[in-house]
């Protein structure tokens, strides 16, 4: 239950910084965010689409994926997901320090959240019977 819980407030977050960035994308793809941002980096878009959508995807979906599913092999799926967020926020990580070396508090926020996430929802696999 707590494992649960932790979770899905990390996803509330997650769904936050998802949406603000997201807006920011938006915003600096019409020309209205002054300047250098991350969101305007080739980073940002990883798949094609501005990461922070996926985000908007991911993190709804990790929060009910949680709570229904309780099956060992449901939850590796869920786990293999989540490696797959982390690693991401890992080689994202690496760019904001050695790449494009900008400060982005809501980046690292969403890299702490996938971190932490990663770590939940392997707790949660170990707890399945």
């Amino acid at each position: 239950m707590i494992a649960r819980t932790l979770a899905t407030l990390l996803c509330g977050v997650g769904v936050y910084v998802s949406a603000f960035m997201f807006d920011k994308s938006r915003r600096a793809a019409r020309g209205e965010v002054p300047g250098p941002s991350v969101v305007k980096t080739r980073r940002a878009h990883l798949l094609g689409v501005p990461n922070s959508l996926l985000g908007l995807i991911y993190y709804p979906a990790i929060a009910i994926a949680v709570w229904l599913l309780a099956q060992r092999w449901e939850l590796l799926v869920v786990l293999a997901i989540a490696l797959g967020a982390a690693i991401t926020s890992a080689v994202l990580a690496y760019s904001l320090l050695f790449i494009t070396r900008r400060q982005c508090p809501y980046c690292w926020t969403a890299h702490s959240v996938n971190w932490a996430l990663l770590v939940l929802c392997g707790w949660l696999f170990l707890q399945a019977s």
